[in-house]
C-alpha cells in the first residue's frame, strides 16, 4: 500500500471525529507545598552534592614534617596498597597546594579528587610539602580529610622521586567508565 492510499484511509476513518470539549480536560494537579523540613533537607543535599564544607578546618590533629601519611580502606588488596606505596602505579594527576590557605586547599583537594574520578584516573599525587618548623600544616589536613572523602581508598606518603614526605600517593575508586570496561572485559572472559 502505497503513502498516499495510507493518508486517504486515516483520512475517511477521522473523518466524524470531533475534538474534544475544553470542559472535559482534566485540572492539571496542584503542585504540594513543601514542608521547612523537607526544603532544608533537599538544600543540605545539594550542599553535600558540591560542597566541601563537611571537611573540617578546626580541630586537626598536628602532624610533624617528617610523620608518613598511610591509610587503606578494608577491601583494598595488600599487594595493591604495596604497589601504591612504593610508587608502582603512575599518577594521572597532580595537585601542588603549595602556598595556599587551609581554606584553598580544602576546596582544591576536594574538586581535585572529584575530577580524576570523572577524569578516570585511579592514582593522583598531591604534593602538600613538608611544612616549616615542627608542624607541617597541610599534611595534617589531608591526614583528616582525604579518608572522609569516598572516592579515596587509599594513600600513602610519596617516594623520594615524588616528594617523598612532602607528597601523597592517591588511589581511587573506579570511575563509571573503567567499572563498564571491567564487566564487559569479564563477562565475555577476555584476559
Amino acid at each position: 500500500m502505497s503513502q498516499s492510499e495510507e493518508e486517504g484511509l486515516f483520512q475517511e476513518a477521522m473523518a466524524d471525529a470531533l475534538p474534544l470539549p475544553a470542559s472535559d480536560k482534566l485540572p492539571l494537579p496542584k503542585p504540594r507545598s513543601i514542608s521547612p523540613g523537607q526544603e532544608y533537607r533537599r538544600e543540605a543535599a545539594r550542599r553535600t552534592l558540591d560542597d566541601q564544607g563537611f571537611l573540617p578546618i578546626a580541630g586537626i590533629e598536628p602532624l610533624a614534617p617528617e610523620a608518613v601519611l598511610s591509610f587503606k580502606r578494608p577491601g583494598v588488596q595488600y599487594g595493591v596498597f604495596l604497589k601504591l606505596k612504593r610508587g608502582e602505579y603512575p599518577p594521572g594527576a597532580v595537585l601542588d597546594l603549595h602556598r595556599l590557605t587551609a581554606v584553598q586547599a580544602r576546596r582544591e583537594v576536594y574538586h581535585f579528587v572529584h575530577q580524576c574520578l570523572q577524569d578516570e584516573v585511579r592514582c593522583a599525587l598531591i604534593i602538600h610539602g613538608k611544612g616549616r618548623g615542627q608542624c607541617a600544616v597541610l599534611k595534617s589536613y589531608l591526614a583528616r580529610w582525604l579518608p572522609m572523602l569516598d572516592p579515596v581508598l587509599a594513600f600513602h606518603s610519596a617516594q623520594g622521586s615524588h616528594g617523598g614526605v612532602g607528597a601523597v600517593y592517591l588511589l581511587l575508586k573506579k570511575g563509571a567508565l573503567q567499572k563498564e570496561r571491567n564487566r564487559r572485559r569479564f563477562q565475555l572472559g577476555e584476559r
